[in-house]
């Protein structure tokens, strides 16, 4: 039922509630050459089309080229349709090829966004070798392909023939005399007439991929008017294309994704906000400091940021923003026009006060973005609805097929438009929800255009993509670095800003919002490859598929997982509680392979070293580190949600981890090792199954008590495919009052305003404590600290024989027992961090004791 209302949504958007279309004109030959052809179209592939000296060119001989008018469609309702276009061969092809238009463009979901990218209309064009060719066949006309050479007129009208049918025709003539070169009528369906409008340049058959050559053509002077016509000026996509931010301290950091623009467009974005709220912000030197008025507000510009040439990114940091309130923004971009200064474009949001006195921080979570169900309409509805604080994105935001027409890796200034191209049409999706609230993005595998990638800490792959397992980057440093900026150039300020090898851009650090703090790993990008140095079987290197492999041979000395700068990063983070409550680990994924089926044909891997349980010695050392902060992790890249308890030495003994699914599974995976006969002790109460204390492939200890494994038969429609795949996303409330951790992972098709236990997958809700996050066992306790003149301080105990520090964490009221895992002297420090002040106080040489319920005390005063 949820599907059908969302279908109806989405259909009347295109065809309804909107006035019949003005004419519209193309104004190309006002503006200045570049790749982007303007905000009302959508060019299929964008790398494919300029626009140059007042048209627009098709420059690849490729099959399936198209340009979409965004802010223009066919409606339902009954109407005529006249459009015309100057079209021709571009000077020098001999390649054989057809340009035209294609309309009534639809998609199964029907949005007209869909239809960009997966929807098939009715084609009308003029061939190379001197046809019209309608739905109806094909027409020869005399001198028509001498004609095309020049450049040809082509006129398409389309008016009602009866109740239910419409006549079509199309016409040639020459673009000089304005002399008729031949025609040819078609008689179409009344449904076959509504969607999109399209410029086509040798539309395929074969599918969006567009493959095949074909001949390169230009197009200019496009006009469109007619009832059947639809206005929605609304739609228009960009200059400005979506914004993300983030606040931290004090420090708001914010994007502005631009479109390749060319050398005579404008090349800075401005920052406003409203001028009562500019008066308490540093301006940065040079912004012009005019203050307009727009929608009632008067406002001041603070910040100007020029666009980065390669990733067409505007980059903000304002370093004393006033975080106690909301603040309405307004990024401005002032284009030019050959004719003069154009319209600004106006792209407005946000920025949330920091909620520090919110007692509940929902952080919601997504991965793994196939664009089969682009623009996730009904995704994007209902995490509206649940109006989330923080947006946790954990990779794969992209998948090399998204858009279709494949994946350009070389040079690297078009790799990164054919990439560009790709990362639009997620921040197309997600622009409503990044607009207002704070977003931490993590680029992956898929993103950088590698299947799986083990980083390397920034090397080079030595022979491309084919040895990719071996470790490195495939793609270019100017590539890779594009991507970091265009997904998390806006992420708070970095713990260590040093690249890494090539010069490759980092983005771990940590985010203090809320009062919750968060680090944000890049837990792929210094792992070790295994290719070479692992693997000692045929075919995959990371893949072991014989279950009677001895894995514990695979953790070899010297591999790596989060490498050594991060694990100095997070040391120092778990350590860090000032103006926190809680912590959260957010990384690309799990540290646990609890995925063993996988794809379509859910073929058996044992062990997969593309997850982050290899290798198992790098992954202990993390879980170790995050449990001295009592942290939780919140990740993605499985296509499989989980929550599993992690153990290093004993089941349980470190932290809990929350997977999200994939917003639209493409590769679906599942666990199902009760099917195998798997040992499994301590199964939970609630008895699912597939859940307990288990040995993962690669030997690490996981207690699982919850997994969203696919259903075992998926249904036609794309909306049912894709939850059936198990696809949906998560949502993690941090209670900072009670301490608690409350998981929710919704399945895709539902409704967030009316739902119901079903709408989540088994298993969850589920509710933990933060002191869960370390679940080892004691083995003897320190006196019980009492705290006078503080509420919630902050305690770290340390062993004094070595120097390390046990664990640090905010403790709940004034008194805390602490639990220690050696017998030994210990000192234990506490702060007192309320207000602008910090205090700590430290006592040494504190005995263990044997006895949990010893009465001994230890006070600490701040009075």
């Amino acid at each position: 039922m949820v599907r059908h209302v969302v279908f109806w949504m989405v259909f009347s958007a295109v065809c309804c509630s909107a006035a019949v279309a003005d004419e519209f004109r193309s104004r190309w030959d006002d503006q200045y050459d570049r790749i982007w052809l303007g905000p009302e179209y959508w060019a299929n592939p964008m790398e494919d089309w300029r626009l140059e000296d007042g048209r627009i060119e098709c420059t690849r001989p490729a099959a399936g080229r198209s340009v979409h008018l965004l802010t223009h469609q066919l409606g339902q309702q009954q109407g005529d349709l006249e459009t015309s276009v100057l079209v021709g061969r571009m000077d020098g092809d001999d390649e054989r090829g057809a340009a035209g238009f294609e309309i009534g463009i639809r998609s199964e979901l029907g949005d007209y966004r869909s239809s960009l990218i997966r929807g098939r209309g009715q084609v009308f064009v003029v061939t190379t070798d001197g046809a019209l060719q309608t739905p109806a066949g094909r027409t020869e006309v005399d001198g028509l392909a001498d004609a095309l050479a020049e450049g040809v007129l082509l006129r398409l009208s389309v008016s009602p023939d009866g109740a239910d049918g419409y006549v079509a025709t199309l016409v040639a003539e020459d673009s000089a005399t304005g002399e008729s070169l031949g025609r040819a009528t078609a008689k179409l369906e009344a449904a076959a007439l509504v969607g999109n409008i399209a410029l086509a340049c040798n539309p395929s058959a074969r599918g969006r991929a567009g493959r095949g050559r074909g001949a390169r053509f230009w197009f200019d002077d496009w006009n469109l008017s007619g009832s059947k016509v639809v206005a929605r000026p609304e739609q228009r996509f960009g200059p400005i294309l979506y914004a993300m931010h983030t606040l931290s301290r004090g420090v708001m950091k914010m994007t502005a994704q631009m479109p390749p623009l060319g050398t005579g467009d404008s090349q800075a974005v401005v920052l406003e906000v409203p001028a009562s709220v500019a008066k308490t912000i540093l301006r940065v030197p040079g912004v012009d400091a005019t203050v307009t008025e727009a929608d009632g507000q008067r406002w001041a510009p603070i910040a100007r940021s020029t666009i980065d040439p390669y990733s067409r990114t505007a980059h903000f940091r304002i370093p004393d923003w006033p975080d106690t309130q909301d603040v309405p923004y307004r990024l401005v971009y002032r284009g030019r026009m050959k004719s003069g200064e154009s319209e600004p474009d106006v792209y407005p949001g946000m920025v949330r006060r920091d909620p520090v006195d919110k007692r509940v921080i929902t952080v919601a979570g997504f991965t793994g973005h196939k664009d089969t169900a682009f623009p996730n309409e009904l995704l994007v509805s209902n995490v509206l609805k649940h109006n989330p604080d923080v947006l946790l994105f954990t990779g794969d935001q992209i998948y090399e097929d998204a858009g279709g027409f494949g994946i350009i890796r070389e040079p690297a200034e078009v790799a990164v438009v054919n990439y560009l191209r790709k990362i639009y049409l997620w921040g197309w999706s997600f622009r409503d929800v990044l607009r207002d609230r704070p977003s931490i993005v993590l680029p992956d595998d898929h993103d950088v255009y590698q299947g799986n990638i083990w980083g390397e800490g920034g090397l080079p792959v030595p022979g491309g993509v084919r040895d990719h397992d071996r470790g490195g980057f495939v793609e270019s440093p100017e590539f890779v670095n594009a991507v970091f900026r265009t997904q998390a150039g806006h992420h708070p300020d970095l713990y260590d800003p040093t690249p890494m090898l090539q010069g490759i851009d980092v983005f771990y650090g940590d985010m203090l919002y809320g009062r919750i703090s968060f680090a944000i790993l890049e837990d792929r990008y210094f792992k070790s490859g295994p290719a070479g140095k692992v693997n000692s079987w045929p075919g995959r290197a990371d893949h072991v598929r014989d279950a009677e492999f001895d894995t514990s041979t695979l953790d070899k000395k010297g591999l790596m997982l989060l490498g050594e700068r991060q694990l100095e990063f997070l040391d120092a983070w778990a350590a860090d509680w000032i103006g926190a409550d809680m912590k959260c680990v957010c990384s690309q994924t799990i540290f646990s392979n609890l995925a063993n089926y996988h794809g379509p044909k859910q073929e058996f891997i044992f062990a997969d070293l593309d997850s982050n349980g290899w290798p198992q010695g790098g992954r202990n050392r993390a879980l170790e580190a995050m449990r001295r902060g009592f942290a939780f992790h919140y990740a993605g890249d499985q296509h499989l949600a989980s929550i599993v308890q992690n153990g290093i030495d004993e089941w349980r003994d470190a932290g809990w981890s929350f997977c999200v699914p994939s917003t639209a599974a493409g590769y679906p995976r599942s666990w199902r090792p009760d099917a195998e006969g798997r040992p499994v002790r301590n199964r939970p109460e609630a008895g699912l199954p597939n859940t307990g204390d288990y040995r993962d492939g690669l030997g690490n200890l996981v207690s699982v008590y919850a997994v969203g494994n696919p259903a075992e038969m998926n249904r036609k429609p794309v909306l049912e495919l894709l939850h059936d795949k198990a696809s949906g996303y998560g949502l993690v409330h941090f209670d900072k009052q009670q301490r608690t951790i409350t998981m929710e992972c919704f399945r895709l098709l539902f409704d967030a305003a009316n739902a119901r236990p079903e709408d989540q997958f088994p298993g969850w809700p589920r509710t933990i404590h933060m002191y869960d996050n370390y679940g080892r066992n004691a083995v003897a306790w320190l006196p019980t600290i009492e705290v006078s003149g503080a509420q919630n301080p902050i305690v770290q105990v340390v062993e004094e024989s070595t120097g390390d520090v046990v664990y640090t964490v905010r403790i709940q009221g004034t008194r805390f027992r602490p639990k220690v895992f050696a017998d030994g002297t210990y000192t234990v420090r506490v702060w007192h961090d309320a207000g602008e002040s910090v205090q700590a106080k430290s006592r040494e040489g504190i005995r263990s004791v044997g006895d949990a319920e010893s009465e001994a005390t230890l006070e600490v005063s701040f009075n």
